[in-house]
């Protein structure tokens, strides 16, 4: 990073965290979907948002900066001690100023360029927001059990109340008071951090209900931070395992036969 880089402030500025080592898919940023390595489905999902013009990918390993260049991207290099990808972007907010930073996963082939957006925008109307993300409806009862799948609750505002991988709110009669169905809705894990809360938050040291949850949002939570909570109706597939990319590969096929 260059002194110049350093000096200029960027109104967005999109990290894409990916880090080569995992317990249980190691080198998974490289891993090839359908001719490209899933770092860069990444990247081009992030260029088909209205916030294409600053993207860096932050990694920890060179065959993922090479790749990232090989295909036209940017990289970093950040240290391999980087913990989570909060402290990721934090390394790379210390060197590069810009207003808000886009933290989209890098395990996110398939995120929408809708759901990008949706995270960022509420930052730019309420200075009273730290932190902006997005969720989507669950269409089952059996999702909402499952502790893989993160469930959030909104204030009528829209900000969070709390995030687990419970099913919450608890449905006390499997129905709200009107009737309806009780009605759960998914984290998707993309933030859209003020830089002042990217700091900070990554200065403090885990709290309670971030160790029992193992979520690192409750940690922001637990300091008094607000976190925006934009629903968007489209829900998209991570890569955890190498299974995924069967799913991801099927979703790629069923969005082109739509064009």
């Amino acid at each position: 990073m260059n002194a110049t880089a350093a000096m200029e402030c960027l109104p967005v500025l999109v990290v894409i965290p990916a880090r080569y080592a995992s317990s249980r898919f190691p080198g998974k940023p490289l891993a090839d979907i359908g001719g490209k390595p899933m770092i860069q489905r990444v990247y081009e999902r992030v260029q088909a948002s209205r916030f294409n013009d600053n993207i860096l990918v932050a990694t920890d390993d060179t065959r993922i900066m090479e790749a990232v260049e090989g295909f036209g991207g940017n990289a970093v290099m950040t240290p391999s001690s980087c913990s989570t990808g909060t402290d990721r972007i934090a390394t790379v907010a210390r060197e590069r100023v810009a207003d808000i930073y886009l933290n989209v996963q890098g395990d996110e082939p398939l995120i929408s360029p809708r759901c990008i957006e949706a995270a960022v925008d509420p930052l730019f109307s309420n200075t009273n927001i730290d932190i902006g993300t997005v969720a989507a409806p669950l269409a089952t009862s059996e999702e909402a059990h499952n502790p893989n799948i993160v469930k959030v609750t909104r204030a009528l505002d829209g900000t969070a109340l709390y995030f687990s991988r419970s099913p919450i709110p608890f449905a006390h009669d499997e129905e709200n008071i009107d009737g309806t169905s009780i009605q759960y809705f998914q984290h998707l894990g993309i933030y859209a951090y003020r830089r002042e809360a990217l700091l900070r938050l990554s200065s403090l040291p885990p709290t309670p209900l971030e160790i029992a949850e193992k979520l690192e949002q409750l940690r922001a939570l637990e300091h008094g931070m607000t976190i925006n909570v934009n629903l968007v109706p489209e829900r998209s597939i991570s890569v955890d395992v190498p299974a995924d990319i069967e799913r991801v590969l099927a979703a790629l096929d069923a969005e082109s036969s739509l064009h």
